[in-house]
């Protein structure tokens, strides 16, 4: 599968991987500033974004997705950074393909098997009448009865764009998301990746805890583990600190701007 995504800046690659429900978009403002001293490649996931879609998704499909975007672009090896599902496509990848990453970073997600939390995002989709919907504030009207929170609706809100003047319809592929959230929320194989590994974590998020580092370093022997003040979303909630850890981490020395 041909994967779009945004290109920005020079230096050595740096290929960023959003999460469930996200796209590109959800990165480019530290996109940009990784650009300073990267080129960077925002992808978007299958069934996510401007990407096609597909009712084939798996962490395997999308570890080979990336490598194919590899060979397209002739990177050779990179620094990956994944969040949340894109965590876990940057492991799965690390472990599939590993001569072709520099340095793994994954945000707020670990190897283990996860609960669904999603069940209000699923209804909001099902939720709103596309067919008849005539604005984005209507949409933004409708999903509030089910999601409460300003900064979650939007970001799902993102997902909707005019495919005509009079018809709305998502860019993500939920449907085939819902199908396929058991093997989304699931644990990945147990494959050894002697790879520099840094996973960043939210304080306040339960997807990585301290007594998870154990299972997580008899996979990544060469993990470490960074910490910032904040839920799930740690780069969108400490852009600033989550900027200077990744930077201290890929450019040992060199003080963040």
């Amino acid at each position: 599968m041909k994967l779009a995504f945004k290109k920005m800046g020079e230096g050595e690659p740096l290929v960023i991987l959003h999460g469930l429900f996200g796209s590109s978009d959800n990165w480019q403002t530290l996109g940009r500033q990784f650009a300073e001293d990267f080129t960077v490649y925002l992808v978007d996931q299958r069934n996510h974004g401007h990407s096609p879609h597909s009712e084939a998704f798996s962490y395997e499909i999308m570890a080979n997705d990336l490598k194919e975007f590899f060979v397209d672009h002739e990177i050779s090896q990179a620094t990956v950074i994944g969040h949340s599902m894109g965590g876990k496509t940057a492991m799965r990848f690390a472990q599939l393909h590993p001569e072709k990453v520099e340095k793994l970073i994954v945000v707020d997600m670990g190897i283990k098997t996860y609960t669904s939390d999603h069940e209000d995002v699923l209804a909001a989709f099902h939720a709103l009448d596309l067919p008849n919907l005539e604005s984005r504030k209507d949409a933004e009207v409708e999903m509030e009865a089910i999601i409460p929170n300003f900064t979650v609706r939007q970001f799902l809100l993102k997902n909707l764009y005019r495919k005509t003047k009079t018809e709305f319809a998502w860019r993500v592929n939920f449907p085939v998301l819902e199908e396929k959230m058991d093997e989304i929320l699931a644990a990945l194989p147990g494959n050894v990746v002697e790879k520099p590994s840094l996973f960043i974590y939210g304080e306040k998020s339960n997807y990585i805890k301290e007594e998870d580092f154990d299972a997580l370093r008899k996979i990544f022997p060469k993990a470490k583990f960074a910490a910032l003040p904040t839920g799930h979303w740690v780069h969108a909630e400490d852009a600033e600190g989550f900027y200077k850890i990744v930077m201290e981490s890929v450019t040992p020395g060199k003080q963040p701007a």
